[in-house]
């Protein structure tokens, strides 16, 4: 792909980036300065925030995973106008005008994502109609960051370890940065790019989430109080360790269609807990999948300096505390202590990856995801 052209003369840019992730709360909004790209990418987040969905608006999204072609499509677009409505109220906020702003990077929200197996390929749906988005913002929109890579046979995802790179890289040592979001990933950060590896590790907050809305009538499990409360059930727990999902080997990745709803009634179904425990369980089935997945595929490999937390999950002090226990001496700290908001680093690393497809450069890690070649990631929608 040819840069854009009108852009990728500029030395910086100012790009507006947008997330909604798999626990569909809200969107994360991120204003950046991109100085450069590629290896002398500087970075500079200018302002971040959380607009929260309306109750009514994340009961559809939620609907809409199991949907009607019908839902999803009147879904696509009133999210677009959302999404537009975020962008614009961070830029406002900001204390920026639109024309100080060069572009947005969208997301989208992911309805649904199906890795590639040895038969067929994969594929993925993220909706939140970026042509609603500009013209709402009257900015370019660059968004469907995920289909490039899986065209490629690739898993998709995930696609921040390119971001994470550029963050997080430190001559001869190596980090971790882990996300914990609805789904959990991490990112081997290296001192050479083509060494990086990436995988999502397996739940994050998707579980925790869902059993809170089921059984607590709330949308998360604030500050760890419901599994501080609980005690675990080192029987359920053992069964949630033995999915086959964490012992399969990257590239990989996974979504709520594997750890979402139905793994949750099926523990409720055949176990009589009370309702403390379950988070409880989910809680340190988050952990105990995150530092197996070292322990498995990291470890033994890496000697990890530190590992930098970032997502909803760093706001749970006692998911951190799990972590934080299980990991010793390994030190995990939250992206805040690298100036980064732990619900602003998503928003912002795809305003990374839009600066790299605005200046026509690819910016996928295919030992990560598994592509057969480097991409240009995302389409690019004018206003």
């Amino acid at each position: 792909m040819r840069p854009f052209p009108d852009l990728c003369r500029k030395s910086s840019l100012v790009i507006v980036g947008l997330m909604s992730g798999t626990s569909h709360d809200g969107v994360d909004s991120a204003v950046v300065k991109i100085l450069e790209s590629g290896m002398d990418t500087r970075v500079r987040l200018l302002h971040h925030e959380h607009l929260d969905y309306p109750a009514t608006l994340r009961a559809r999204i939620k609907a809409s995973f199991s949907g009607s072609p019908a839902d999803i499509c009147r879904l696509n677009f009133e999210l677009g106008e959302f999404f537009g409505k975020a962008a614009l109220a961070c830029i406002g906020t900001a204390g920026l005008k639109i024309s100080q702003v060069d572009a947005i990077a969208s997301h989208g929200q992911t309805i649904c994502h199906i890795p590639p197996d040895a038969n067929r390929r994969g594929s993925t749906l993220q909706i939140g109609e970026s042509a609603v988005i500009a013209k709402k913002t009257g900015l370019p929109v660059v968004s469907d960051f995920r289909t490039a890579d899986m065209a490629l046979n690739g898993h998709g995802a995930p696609l921040v370890p390119y971001a994470d790179y550029i963050l997080f890289r430190k001559k001869n040592r190596v980090t971790a940065a882990q996300n914990v979001g609805g789904i959990a990933n991490v990112t081997v950060v290296t001192p050479e790019l083509d060494e990086v590896t990436a995988f999502d590790t397996g739940p994050g907050n998707c579980l925790i989430d869902e059993a809170m809305h089921l059984l607590f009538r709330k949308p998360y499990d604030k500050n760890g109080a419901a599994a501080k409360a609980g005690s675990v059930d080192e029987g359920v727990l053992k069964d949630l360790l033995s999915h086959p999902y964490l012992a399969k080997r990257p590239p990989k990745s996974t979504g709520r269609e594997v750890f979402g709803p139905d793994l949750i009634r099926e523990i409720l179904s055949r176990e009589r807990m009370k309702a403390e425990d379950v988070i409880a369980t989910l809680t340190h089935f988050t952990a105990c999948s995150i530092k197996n997945a070292y322990d498995r595929f990291v470890l033994r490999d890496y000697r990890v300096s530190e590992i930098i937390v970032s997502g909803g999950g760093a706001r749970n002090p006692f998911l951190m505390g799990l972590l934080t226990d299980s990991f010793k001496p390994i030190p995990v700290k939250g992206s805040e202590a690298y100036g980064i908001p732990s619900m602003a680093k998503e928003a912002l690393s795809f305003a990374i990856l839009a600066n790299e497809t605005l200046r026509g450069k690819p910016s996928n890690v295919p030992r990560v995801t598994g592509a057969k070649g480097r991409a240009v990631l995302g389409k690019i929608i004018l206003p």
